[in-house]
């Protein structure tokens, strides 16, 4: 008996008769109907023709005759979806409402509505584009921006354009920005899809502002502050205080909300988590509702799709979890992140779905200015391999045709190819091979597709199902970070992960055995015994080679003390209790890179032999001779690599001498010219020329060791290319390699010496050495040789800087102007020196007296 009540109700009923009448003369159409209106509920049942178009009224013609296809981003939000239409319509499901997900399916030989996970909608349009028997799709939830919806529904904007024209296509989004999905679904026709639009009846939500104590620290990689967390606890308790009706609280994550949970210990009401993880009895207790009071700790998965009866107060963390990528590293990790304003908008409506309530933000009023409007699209900031695959397989492997909200960034959709390429999944133009064709439809990222294919073969079909099982949805923590631990608890347990992982190996074994005969052709082959035998050693090997074979960059060799270098050249590491700290090998399935941490964190991993681990990642191996300057010194090495990991080498006794010339050069790179033959004359030199270049320019040439070493052939040929080590740079005379430098064509190399003279001639008809080392020439010379000298000395131009010694030569005074310094400072040196060397001459005009490199009696014999 429908429960028509009910369903008159909803607000949605309203823009019902509009959104048919779109679909009739268009075939499209977006519909915008705020939360708990019913849009996920009612439109679909109306869209297929079980219920009347309107309040008490029939729908148009036809309607009893279309088939429809809700597509939900979450398994949970599927259930639940048919659950209540079948509730509306007086049935249970797997009647006239059935749902599927991956790895379980109720429907009947009637069933009017399915509803699907976005990633099944998928696999049935990658299977049979033409969706047989399907009249209209509703996409719900589009505002999500998940890489799935946003692909199911290119794909199906492709589907109406060239084989499904009479295909009804509803984008649905809870937001206002429709837009984007009013142009995206007629990209041909030149004017956008009509968008209908529901009223929300909403009843009032009160805004507190629930801000948290100074010191708090932001949210780092998955870390949220502990401070954080019993704040958020607290104003549970305080919101249970304050009102009545059951509480939502909304957390980043499983482990905030286990922690948060804990903190409520004892608050007088039945605490419940709410995960895309929890056991289907404790969702199914959620959405159902209860007596007492209950608080409810939840993920985004309660932003939308999901009414929770009985709430009457929801308390925001104000935080929300994303995936990132590294993808030079290829490793996955979720970043905790500010909720945008979109997703805190669809927070707070939860208060106010079924009375007056409230909401507790848990963050200051000057937060909301900086939070983004919206959540990053999913194609932005994931990993795009099983995108980049499927739109392989489509046909248009840049995703250039399709009508996608935002283009994938050209970085990760290079990464994506570049692993589907290594696991044969796609040709040199980027085009899907048979082997990925037969990939795509088992349902699993293209890197467990290849495990499965390949690992098969090896060792059977069960037990490589049952290891890939493992990976397609990582163990809880409590299972530790050994996959063989893990599967062995799996295959023991009695909870809900395990009941998921064997759902999901017979899945997956049924998947495989589907596939045609030639489907694993181009395959990476795994040499016998890689795989181990049977019993418990063999389930070791086999989750370990499994594990390599879907992720065989990170095969990784043990450094010592729970470290471990992964084939990509990132160094991991064990916890401190792990099991697995003492292997040589390990696969790493599972890990993430903390800012500014220098090694990644190992979550998840399985011992492997050398062997396996060269053949899952044989791709990576290379043989080649290396020749590099290290400690000091060139080496010459044959050396065979898995990626980074150097497994072995041996002395190369007759290297490539260009290769040597290159880790010469390097090696003066790195620790200078001095490697080289450097003498007084040649420092001089080097110190002339810089001084010209300085004050000159070209062409004199500059002589700085990043200048000299950006082109050695100008100067240290042939010499270098006759040396074989740092012994031999030791014996190139740096002087006379210089020289090859000076300006010859031009003629300029002849006036060196009388430009930058490597020795200035004073008075007393000394020859002085000059020293260039400084910004300006410096002269040390002996007070008593510069007598009669009025002006200070010039070097192209350049004042030299006198350093006036006394008789035993010591500095005495520091001068650029000559004649300054007899006038004025030559007074005060005179009477501080001539009493200490009183044989030497001090006369009072210093500048008019005769220069001298002797004392005054030696002077005076020497006179006439």
């Amino acid at each position: 008996m429908i429960r028509t009540d009910v369903l008159d109700r909803l607000p949605v009923r309203h823009a019902v008769p509009g959104l048919l009448t779109a679909l009739d003369t268009q075939g499209v159409a977006v519909l915008h109907a705020p939360p708990g209106t019913g849009k996920t509920t009612l439109v679909p049942l109306a869209l297929a023709g079980l219920i009347g178009a309107g309040p008490a009224a029939g729908g148009p013609s036809g309607a009893s005759a279309r088939s429809v296809v809700v597509a939900e981003p979450r398994r949970m939000a599927v259930r639940a979806a048919a659950r209540r239409m079948a509730w509306l319509l007086g049935q249970e499901v797997g009647g006239d409402v059935g749902y599927s997900v991956r790895g379980e399916r109720r429907v009947g030989a009637g069933t009017r509505v399915e509803v699907v996970t976005t990633g099944v909608l998928l696999q049935r349009l990658q299977r049979d584009p033409e969706l047989p028997g399907v009249g209209a799709v509703l996409l719900d939830e589009c505002h999500e921006r998940h890489l799935d919806a946003d692909t199911a529904l290119a794909f199906l904007v492709d589907v109406r354009a060239t084989l499904r024209p009479d295909l009804g296509l509803v984008a649905a989004s809870a937001t206002s920005d429709t837009g984007a999905w009013s142009r995206l679904l007629s990209p041909e026709a030149g004017s956008p899809a009509p968008v209908v639009r529901s009223g929300g009846e909403s009843h009032g939500v009160e805004f507190r502002s629930a801000p948290p104590p100074p010191g708090i620290r932001p949210a780092h990689g998955t870390r949220v502050d502990p401070q954080l967390l019993r704040h958020v606890a607290a104003t549970v308790r305080r919101a249970l205080h304050e009102h009545t009706g059951d509480v939502l609280c909304f957390l980043p994550g499983t482990g905030e909300i286990a922690r948060t949970a804990g903190l409520l210990e004892g608050v007088g009401a039945e605490v419940l988590q709410l995960h895309g993880r929890a056991p289907a009895g404790v969702q199914e207790a959620v959405l159902r509702g209860g007596e007492g009071r209950r608080v409810v700790l939840a993920t985004s998965v309660a932003e939308s799709s999901l009414t929770v009866p009985g709430v009457r107060v929801v308390v925001d963390s104000g935080l929300a979890r994303e995936p990132r990528v590294d993808h030079a590293r290829g490793l996955g990790s979720l970043a905790t992140v500010p909720v945008s304003a979109a997703a805190a908008e669809q927070r707070a409506g939860r208060a106010g779905r079924e009375a007056p309530g409230v909401v507790y933000r848990c963050w200051s009023a000057a937060d909301d200015a900086r939070r983004p409007r919206f959540p990053s699209p999913e194609i932005a900031v994931a990993d795009l391999a099983a995108f980049a695959l499927r739109v392989a397989c489509w046909g248009d492997p840049e995703a250039a045709g399709l009508a996608l909200p935002d283009a994938p960034p050209a970085g990760a959709m290079a990464a994506a190819r570049s692993v589907l390429a290594a696991v044969g999944a796609v040709d040199a133009e980027g085009r899907a091979t048979r082997r990925g064709t037969a990939m795509s439809r088992l349902g699993v990222h293209p890197r467990l597709a290849r495990a499965l294919l390949d690992g098969s073969e090896q060792l059977g079909t069960r037990r490589t199902a049952e290891a890939v099982a493992l990976l397609s949805e990582e163990p809880p923590r409590e299972y530790g970070d050994d996959l063989a631990g893990a599967w062995r608890a799996a295959g023991r347990g009695g909870d809900a992960y395990a009941a998921r992982w064997r759902a999901e190996a017979r899945r997956l074994e049924g998947a495989l055995a589907s596939l045609p005969p030639d489907a694993r052709s181009g395959r990476s082959g795994t040499p016998e015994g890689a795989g181990g035998g049977q019993g418990a050693s063999g389930r070791e090997a086999a989750v370990g080679l499994v594990a390599a074979l879907a992720y065989p960059e990170r095969v990784a060799s043990s450094r010592g003390a729970g470290t471990f270098l992964m084939a990509s050249g990132t160094r991991a590491e064990l916890g401190a209790a792990s099991p697995l700290r003492g292997e040589p090998w390990l696969a790493v399935a599972v890990a993430d890179r903390p800012l500014s941490a220098a090694s990644a964190r190992v979550r998840l991993a399985a011992a492997v032999t050398e062997e396996a681990a060269r053949a899952a990642a044989a791709h990576l191996l290379t043989e080649v001779e290396e020749v590099g300057w290290d400690g000091g010194d060139v080496v010459a090495r044959r050396v065979e690599r898995l990626g980074a990991v150097e497994l072995a080498a041996a002395p190369l006794p007759s290297p490539d001498a260009g290769l040597v010339r290159r880790a010469l050069l390097d090696g003066l790179r790195r620790e200078g010219c001095g490697l080289l033959r450097w003498t007084r004359e040649a420092d001089g030199l080097r110190q002339r020329l810089a001084f010209l270049h300085r004050v000159l320019g070209p062409p004199w040439p500059e002589v700085s060791d990043e200048a000299l070493l950006s082109r050695p052939e100008d100067w240290l040929e042939p010499e270098l290319s006759r040396a074989r080590r740092r012994a031999d740079l030791g014996r190139i005379a740096a002087g006379e390699a210089l020289r090859r430098l000076l300006p010859w064509a031009t003629g300029e190399a002849s006036r060196l010496d009388a430009l930058a003279p490597e020795r200035l001639e004073v008075p007393s008809g000394s020859r002085v050495r000059v020293d260039y080392a400084g910004d300006q020439p410096v002269l040390a010379v002996k007070l008593q040789e510069l007598f009669g000298l009025r002006e200070t000395p010039r070097i192209a131009g350049v004042p030299v800087v006198v350093h006036l010694l006394s008789p035993a030569g010591r500095p005495a005074a520091v001068t650029s102007d000559l004649a300054s310094f007899w006038q004025e400072g030559y007074r005060a040196v005179r009477a501080e020196l001539r009493g200490r060397y009183p044989r030497h001459p001090w006369p009072e005009d210093p500048s008019a007296a005769e220069a001298t490199r002797s004392t005054k009696a030696r002077q005076e014999r020497r006179a006439p």
